[in-house]
């Protein structure tokens, strides 16, 4: 069985955002399989729920909220060496997403008196689902919860699927890494159940959040789109995926290695290798079997490799490969190439960019100090990953002087009589008016007099008849 098959576009160029690989992913069918599921916990709240974790996880805890004593049980069974890996993993997201929040409230004065500031605000509750199927992703906890502490959301809770193995309580590893970042509302609910749960609230369990983040299968994006609008979400995310952009100068063992690495995720993972190099794709092919042998899921891999999601791209030179890539836009995009800096720099799409020979997508996985929750599915051209901005939502608070207003009152009397809106032109006309009868009463001359007040207009202002007009 072929390892990994061969896309080659040399003498071409196809619209490339149809023809590179990529997993299907028919999330609209999924919705109306999640939609009962739903409306259960909608209607029946905990009992629904643990109906569902009896038929989807085969167990069901004792109690759908973590206790706190299970939670402070994970973190002290840590060995030294995990607690270690854990706490330095945390501390590096902590430092960029304390960058990422510099970015104070703006304020700008387009006109004398005429103030709009812009104000971060968080959001009040946010749910984070954290996966625990094929792998517990404890790091998607660190992924998640980082960035909204550092926003400033006041209440976070968590939700990871029972385990049959641990008493029918999230991997320990997850319990471990909420109890490190201080979270104590975690709930043993997985699937689509789980962001149900979120949306709608449990009596007596779960109040709603405002915001639910995280990853998961295909029936978890699929009650994330269902209960959109209902919660915010952060993103619909598919099957996790690699590019690697790689030249001549490309160590095989790593390109090999890092298509490997993501592989493992999930059987409909997806890899593409795109090269100029028909030396290095034959080089890099000879290295994919012996190291998927040699792995813990090399049946997973196999699977994933040999997908029509993953192939190695062969390109004519880096400028048609760049056009590849950001046709594809990534969720994680590796530069091997010459110059990868430069290379880099001309990347437009991709969730996160990893340069060079030394920046394998597992160390954004865990320790980068980056976030590794990224859009998927092409979905890099349009949006971000997961970071402290996602967390906060940005308000404008407006603040004009009577002066600043009159100074632009015609303008919006304007733009109103062009929409057909005048009752929005009259909103400002009375203000007009006031200010010349108390610039008049007190025995001043009007501010606004070299505002005549059918400047922009033909006749009396807007909303305001020819005949009522006269009267003033």
């Amino acid at each position: 069985m072929r390892v990994i098959r061969t896309l080659d576009l040399r003498g071409s160029t196809p619209d490339y955002r149809t023809v590179v690989p990529r997993a299907p992913m028919d999330v609209e069918h999924a919705v109306e399989r999640v939609r009962p599921i739903c409306d259960a916990v909608a209607e029946r709240g905990a009992d629904a729920i643990a109906e569902l974790s009896a038929r989807f996880d085969g167990c069901v805890p004792a109690s759908l909220r973590v206790p706190a004593e299970a939670i402070a049980a994970a973190e002290q069974a840590l060995t030294p060496e995990l607690r270690a890996a854990l706490t330095e993993s945390i501390r590096r997201r902590r430092a960029v997403a304390e960058v990422e929040a510099r970015a104070e409230s703006l304020r700008t004065e387009p006109a004398p008196g005429a103030v709009v500031e812009s104000l971060a605000v968080p959001v009040d509750r946010v749910g984070l689902y954290v996966p625990g199927g094929l792998a517990p992703l404890a790091s998607s906890v660190l992924m998640n919860v980082i960035p909204a502490q550092v926003a400033g959301v006041p209440s976070i809770a968590v939700a990871s699927p029972p385990q049959a193995e641990f008493d029918a309580l999230p991997h320990p590893t997850i319990l471990a890494v909420c109890a490190l970042l201080g979270v104590t509302e975690v709930y043993a609910v997985g699937g689509a159940q789980a962001i149900a749960m979120f949306a709608h609230g449990v009596p007596d369990l779960c109040a709603p959040v405002d915001m639910v983040t995280g990853p998961g299968n295909i029936y978890v994006v699929a009650a994330k789109r269902l209960l959109r609008g209902k919660v915010g979400i952060d993103s619909e995310a598919g099957p996790t995926e690699i590019a690697i952009l790689a030249d001549g100068s490309a160590d095989p063992r790593f390109v090999a290695a890092d298509l490997i690495s993501q592989a493992e995720h999930d059987p409909m993972a997806g890899a593409v290798l795109v090269t100029d190099s028909l030396s290095l794709a034959e080089s890099v092919r000879a290295e994919l079997e012996p190291q998927v042998a040699a792995t813990r899921h090399a049946d997973r891999i196999r699977t994933a490799l040999a997908g029509a999601q993953s192939a190695i791209v062969l390109v004519d030179d880096l400028d048609q490969g760049l056009d590849v890539v950001n046709a594809y836009a990534a969720e994680h995009l590796e530069i091997h190439t010459r110059d990868a800096r430069a290379v880099a720099a001309r990347v437009r799409n991709a969730g996160a960019v990893f340069v060079g020979p030394w920046s394998p997508v597992s160390l954004g996985d865990y320790s980068a100090g980056s976030t590794h929750v990224l859009p998927t599915a092409g979905c890099a051209c349009h949006s971000s990953g997961l970071n402290v901005n996602s967390f906060l939502k940005h308000v404008h608070v407006i603040d004009y002087s009577r002066d600043a207003l009159l100074a632009v009152a015609t303008t919006v009397e304007t733009f109103a009589e062009a929409e057909n809106l005048p009752a929005h032109g009259a909103a400002v006309t009375v203000r007009r008016s006031a200010a010349h009868v108390v610039s008049a009463n007190a025995g001043i001359s009007n501010p606004s007099s070299e505002i005549p007040a059918s400047a922009g207009m033909t006749g009396a202002p807007v909303g305001i008849t020819r005949a009522e007009g006269a009267g003033r």
